[in-house]
């Protein structure tokens, strides 16, 4: 019997903010002559979220240079990354599963670990690359530069740095957002940190419609929409903002409806193991856990499931259990403003000065490509 079979073969599905860090946290403790660790990402390069509003937005800067960043070499040689969508994969009680990519390569493995992250709807329907990335890009911009009235259709954190970001560079432009909430954000954040940030779109002149809805984003032919209320917007461009889905259909069409909850999230442990699948591991924007799906959790979700990940292996019960964490939020509005939250305490608020210096001017590009060793 060859090495290579011998060895015990861990796979990560999903090279985002928790995929990515749980591949280059993991690979980094495994020994190459006993393991062999491959992540598997549909994406041709990894895709820095928060810059992409901007991206979409402009071309000043070029951003889609910095904001989709070559992996390179940030497994340091100890794993393997392989390109790919994942059309299915088998999980076999005590044994080796197999993930099946749409290319109709095979990967056995020991242990999985599944982070796809959320599917995003409009400007952030991302192309995995290529000529038909920047198509896509370049098009959503020409909508944008074109359009003189626009709708966003959602206020919360996407919704909220979008509209700054067109505020920002088309100053001239009617920007509105609806939102079925009485307030930007959700319940989750404080009336104060919600409070600060309309009044942040309303000094630049953003329409913020609250508790009321949006069904048609097509506009009429005369460069309207109309509202449930029966309220109507000019509107020759609709966007919608209103957050991610979770990318979870190849799940359920390989263990069964019964591992998703109604809203499509993946049942999970405290340990992050599937409950009925024990080398089987879920984590990120995908599981069911009362929490606010951010990259700012990423750290805390590999944390575990990397310990736990390492006790499998050793033929050992996970004990390591994930115990939520504090919400944490920056959010820009342009280049120069935002807010930030820190749910600790009585709930920290900070206001222009520390978003800007965090996150508006850089987008926290720099930071992720330290972080992750790009």
């Amino acid at each position: 019997m060859s090495t290579e079979t011998t060895k015990k073969t861990v796979v990560v599905v999903g090279g985002g903010s928790v995929g990515a860090g749980i591949a280059k946290s993991l690979s980094a403790q495994l020994d190459p002559s006993k393991h062999r660790f491959v992540m598997v990402t549909a994406s041709e390069k990894y895709v820095h979220l928060p810059g992409t509003i901007r991206t979409v937005t402009t071309a000043e800067g070029e951003l889609e240079k910095r904001v989709f960043i070559p992996y390179g070499d940030f497994l340091k040689g100890k794993g393997e990354i392989k390109h790919g969508e994942v059309a299915s994969f088998t999980a076999r009680s005590g044994g080796k599963g197999t993930v099946n990519l749409a290319s109709g390569e095979s990967l056995e493995y020991d242990v999985l670990v599944l982070a796809t992250g959320s599917k995003w709807p409009g400007p952030f329907e991302l192309p995995t690359g290529g000529e038909k990335l920047q198509s896509h890009i370049d098009s959503w911009r020409a909508k944008i530069e074109k359009a003189q009235s626009i709708v966003l259709v959602g206020a919360g954190a996407v919704g909220i740095e979008f509209a700054g970001e067109i505020s920002d560079f088309y100053k001239g432009k009617n920007v509105s957002i609806v939102h079925n909430g009485r307030l930007p954000l959700n319940d989750v954040y404080p009336d104060r940190l919600r409070n600060g940030l309309l009044t942040k779109l309303q000094r630049r002149n953003v329409n913020v419609v609250l508790n009321d809805r949006l069904d048609d984003y097509t506009p009429s032919e005369d460069g309207t929409v109309t509202l449930r209320s029966g309220k109507v917007l000019n509107a020759d461009l609709v966007i919608p903002t209103v957050g991610g889905t979770p990318n979870t259909a190849f799940i359920k069409a390989s263990l069964g409806e019964d591992v998703l909850t109604a809203s499509n999230y993946v049942k999970v442990l405290p340990t992050f193991q599937l409950p009925s699948h024990a080398n089987i591991f879920a984590a990120g924007d995908i599981i069911e856990w009362k929490e606010q799906k951010q990259a700012a959790k990423a750290a805390g979700h590999a944390s575990v499931v990397v310990k736990n990940v390492l006790s499998v292996l050793k033929g050992q019960s996970p004990s390591a259990q994930y115990k939520g964490s504090y919400e944490i939020m920056v959010i820009t509005v342009g280049r120069e403003g935002g807010a930030g939250y820190f749910g600790v305490l009585w709930g920290l608020i900070f206001g222009d000065w520390f978003a800007r210096m965090l996150k508006s001017r850089g987008l926290m590009i720099e930071m992720t490509k330290g972080n992750f060793g790009f």
